[in-house]
């Protein structure tokens, strides 16, 4: 499976890295994107979650490291208000 690698810029100017084993990911944030922080926590945690079920239905077993990305990215969002923006982009840019 393709793994995406996107970047989040957060409203303090600070970037980290979102991983997904699927390009499923894609269907929800999408580099350009600029998203409230409650809006990015809803269409991450789908995409996330889509992505481990469709390592399940091809290898058998759920990815863990989704796990991890979400648990990270929650401990993230927590530090913004809802309404905070946080936009996307592709690392390579």
């Amino acid at each position: 499976m393709p793994e995406v690698h996107l970047q989040l810029q957060w409203p303090d100017g600070q970037v980290s890295t979102l991983y997904s084993p699927s390009t499923v990911v894609l269907e929800y944030l999408r580099p350009g994107d600029e998203l409230s922080v409650a809006d990015l926590e809803r269409a991450a945690m789908q995409a996330l979650h889509e992505a481990s079920e469709r390592v399940r239905a091809r290898y058998g077993f759920a990815c863990t490291r989704t796990d991890e990305e979400e648990r990270k990215l929650r401990q993230r969002l927590a530090a913004y208000a809802a309404d905070a923006r946080v936009r996307v982009s592709d690392p390579a840019l």
